[in-house]
């Protein structure tokens, strides 16, 4: 059985997922892991049973045993380091988001023209259980046309802090961190049908509040209570050419009762709840159903979403079939994003031209 190898750039928080995904797979043979810390890669590897260790970039970049790679790092990278695994020739699994912005990810574009090469972007929820269920009802008509959908993801007090609320590392703050995912899920099990406008507003009044006693929360390694320069809460609306409109709200910090994660979907025939649990409504007999599919990960469970994930990235690499989560699609979630902030930065709707690629 042929099998792929694979080297892992970063070794924080996110490569866990990656690194024991691959561990898991029959197909993969884990070659190495990069990092600026040479202690946390070297840990990394002891524990997931990685063969090497490299002491720079551009060592695992040019191993001629290594095929694939993930990369796992500081947002601010994400395109560089994209860039330059596709010019060494390898796939490429890249992390949310796939740039800082709309115009840096077509750079990416750019270099992955003509390469061959398998480049998936890491919108996990498509993967995910719940999300495969619903996805093969839409597209069996079940919704019929989905002409309305809302993703909601609220922190009260959920500010991670540390490099995430460093503008100049994140490119921004819940939305390009939480929205990203929303706005992705929503919008691919819509039909991805083309964004035209975009209207949003950021609001940043309430800062990490590092002082709350009482309540534990994800911290970055380096968090610190002292630098804040992200948005507190995100919302937009995104109307799309078929006239479909996608609301949106994301927020690290607000002064709400509880943490909320909805992602639901209103068509012609149906609706769909994806989260918190899968809930499909629906009408039979004049009366309607609320109807529960019973699937072992009714909400999303991050290591089953991502082994899923990474299981599809290695079998695309080993030729089985094209991605479900392209380049293409990153571009176009990378233009939302820049149309929500844009929005917010000038206090107007955005209105995309019929040339998304920009040329």
């Amino acid at each position: 059985m042929k099998q792929l190898k694979v080297g892992v750039i970063g070794a924080g928080m996110i490569s866990d997922f990656h690194l024991q995904s691959y561990k898991r797979n029959a197909r993969v043979e884990l070659v190495g892991v990069f990092d600026l810390s040479m202690e946390r890669a070297t840990e990394k590897a002891g524990r997931f049973g990685v063969r090497k260790v490299f002491g720079s970039l551009d060592a695992l970049l040019e191993d001629p045993e290594i095929e694939a790679v993930s990369i796992c790092t500081w947002n601010n990278t994400h395109a560089e380091l994209a860039v330059r695994a596709l010019q060494h020739d390898k796939h490429v699994l890249v992390e949310k988001p796939l740039a800082m912005g709309y115009a840096e990810a077509l750079k990416v574009r750019d270099a992955a023209e003509g390469k061959g090469r398998v480049f998936q972007v890491g919108f996990v929820r498509r993967f995910a259980a719940n999300s495969r269920v619903l996805k093969r009802f839409i597209d069996d008509g079940a919704l019929g046309d989905i002409y309305y959908a809302k993703g909601t993801c609220i922190r009260r007090i959920g500010n991670p802090g540390g490099w995430f609320s460093d503008r100049s590392l994140a490119g921004g703050g819940p939305l390009i961190d939480l929205g990203v995912h929303l706005i992705d899920i929503c919008w691919y099990l819509m039909g991805r049908p083309r964004p035209v406008r975009v209207t949003g507003r950021t609001f940043d009044p309430l800062g990490n509040r590092g002082h709350v006693e009482n309540l534990d929360f994800y911290k970055a390694s380096d968090y610190s209570a002292d630098k804040n320069e992200v948005e507190d809460l995100a919302a937009a609306m995104i109307t799309f050419e078929n006239g479909a409109v996608l609301m949106l709200d994301v927020s690290f910090s607000l002064h709400a009762r509880k943490n909320e994660t909805g992602i639901r979907l209103y068509g012609t025939r149906g609706g769909a709840e994806l989260e918190p649990e899968l809930m499909l409504v629906s009408e039979a007999h004049n009366t309607i159903l609320n109807i529960e599919p019973q699937i072992d990960h009714p909400t999303l469970d991050f290591d089953e979403a991502f082994a899923a994930e990474i299981d599809h990235f290695v079998a695309c690499c080993l030729g089985d079939g094209a991605t479900a989560a392209p380049l293409e699609d990153g571009l176009a979630v990378m233009r939302m994003l820049d149309g929500v902030y844009e929005s917010a930065r000038t206090g107007r709707e955005v209105v995309f031209d019929d040339d998304p690629d920009g040329e």
